[in-house]
């Protein structure tokens, strides 16, 4: 009998949450029409960029179970709705998979608390804080459904432990890396049995943030995405023009006699054909964007807004351009000009060495790269000596000359000794920069420096070889492994562009 009766209140409970409700969606149309609805809430379904994400595809990911990859990236722009839309992700999630537990992890705990201020206003909504077990707490809501939401704080401590079938990590560039791996392991699946159906929940990791700088973790992960075509995280990635309100000609027109729309260069009149379309509104209206464009400088607007690529005003070499310096292949005859090296030692670091080509007006062509760790200088030695074209010369780290305490010669005498011509001027490491930059993006006259598209670790390199963020310019760069592949184009330019100072080294014959 107390089982009957259990079922019984249990079928009274459901059918009090699917008058609230309504049926779970089960098409992406009804999920629209739902969220429009029961939230009063039109989400954009079109982006305006090609290749971009409309805000709803991320929602259609987020709440349909089949969609794989499971992990994804939010990369939108700032004031682009990526909290409030994980807010209404996690609300969905809650109200129509029973049981499922979802943690908030943000970069700070501030930011947790955004997207939990975000969730108490969609539960206020009509008769929808009726499904609110008991009260909502400052880090917790549950529902009589037994579904659950909890906010982590930014700590190792928080994170451990933690199982759970989805963690939305917001804010991601923020994040700590050592808490980012920890939170690598805290997802876990779980089939959520409703009243009338059931089905299972894989384990999920959200990350949503804007791409601040080239050298953040937002910046690798959405590489490592493209590099893999997002087989390990679908990518949804949108910027200010893809949330614009719609736009009218009594509000704003394109061109008018004091000039074009402030907006122009970006949204073409884009955003007009929302209004053709009797599409949903964005995200943030017209004047909002234009005062915000009027605010910041280009590199800012393109980065946080446009979502276009991560700003660079902390890089060492803002002047190198992947689309402008890299090539796909070195020029005809490239073989049979001057080919010289540059090295960068390394013992528990990569050891880096760089192979280039010099044409006849003096410009540098790096069409090889070779990296190896732990390895002794003899293995490093038959790699160069063996490279298809021949070296006219090395340069490298002048630390090099220190003599070894086993072998009682410096890293410079063996290669010598080996056959090796070495050059190893030693020069300031601003000085040394200053080259590179003279030739990425000389004063007058053309670019004077190519990288062929295989080597990629020097590419990375150039883009991530950052200053310390809370530092002036004249900080020394970061050591943090992006700086290997940069000295070794370091010690080879200083050596082609100031020549090279001889010195006299000695070192006794059969003696090792």
């Amino acid at each position: 009998m107390d089982d009957f009766s259990d079922a019984l209140n249990e079928r009274d409970v459901c059918d009090q949450e699917m008058d609230i409700t309504g049926q779970r969606p089960r098409t992406e149309d009804e999920l629209h029409a739902w969220i429009l609805d029961k939230l009063s809430i039109r989400v954009v379904r079109r982006a305006l960029i090609d290749g971009h994400s409309a805000p709803f595809e991320y929602l259609c990911h987020a709440f349909f179970e089949d969609r794989m990859p499971r992990d994804c990236i939010v990369w939108a722009n700032r004031g682009g709705g990526k909290t409030f839309y994980a807010a209404i992700a996690t609300m969905l999630d809650l109200i129509f998979k029973p049981g499922i537990e979802i943690r908030i992890l943000g970069g700070s705990l501030e930011q947790s608390k955004r997207m939990h201020a975000h969730l108490r206003e969609l539960f206020s909504i009509d008769r929808f804080d009726e499904l609110i077990e008991g009260k909502i707490t400052d880090r917790r809501i549950r529902l009589t459904n037994s579904s659950t939401v909890e906010l982590l704080a930014q700590s190792q401590t928080s994170v451990r432990g933690t199982r759970v079938q989805k963690l939305r990590c917001d804010e991601v560039e923020l994040f700590d890396r050592d808490v980012w791996e920890a939170a690598q392991l805290v997802t876990r699946e779980k089939r959520c049995e409703g009243a009338r159906d059931g089905f299972r929940v894989r384990g999920s990791i959200e990350c949503l943030s804007t791409l601040h700088v080239p050298y953040g973790l937002m910046h690798e992960l959405v590489s490592q995405s493209t590099e893999d075509g997002g087989e390990s995280r679908r990518v949804f990635r949108w910027g200010v023009v893809d949330v614009l309100d719609v736009c009218d000609d009594q509000m704003h027109q394109c061109l008018t006699e004091d000039g074009p729309c402030p907006l122009a260069p970006e949204c073409a009149g884009k955003a007009k054909g929302r209004d053709r379309h009797h599409e949903s509104p964005g995200h943030i209206t017209i004047d909002d964007a234009i005062a915000l464009k009027k605010r910041v400088g280009d590199e800012t607007w393109n980065a946080e807004m446009l979502c276009l690529r991560p700003k660079r005003s902390d890089c060492v070499l803002p002047e190198f351009d992947p689309g402008i310096h890299v090539v796909d292949a070195l020029p005809a005859g490239s073989a049979s000009w001057t080919w010289i090296g540059g090295m960068d030692f390394g013992i528990r670091s990569p050891t880096v060495v760089l192979f280039a080509c010099v044409d006849g007006d003096g410009c540098l062509w790096v069409g090889s790269e070779y990296l190896k760790v732990d390895a002794a200088l003899d293995e490093h030695i038959a790699a160069i000596r063996s490279y298809r074209h021949g070296l006219q010369w090395i340069g490298v780290d002048p630390a090099g000359r220190q003599r070894g305490f086993q072998t009682g010669i410096s890293d410079v005498q063996a290669m010598r000794k080996a056959g090796l011509t070495v050059h190893d001027r030693r020069l300031g490491l601003h000085e040394g920069l200053g080259l590179i930059r003279a030739r990425l993006k000389p004063a007058a006259g053309s670019i004077r420096l190519y990288i062929h598209r295989s080597c990629t670790h020097l590419i990375e390199s150039l883009e991530k070889y950052h200053y310390p963020a809370d530092q002036p310019m004249c900080a020394l760069p970061e050591k943090d492994g992006s700086d290997h592949c940069v000295d070794a184009l370091r010690y080879m330019i200083q050596n082609l562009d100031k020549g090279y100072t001889a010195t006299c080294d000695s070192y006794i014959s059969g003696k090792g």
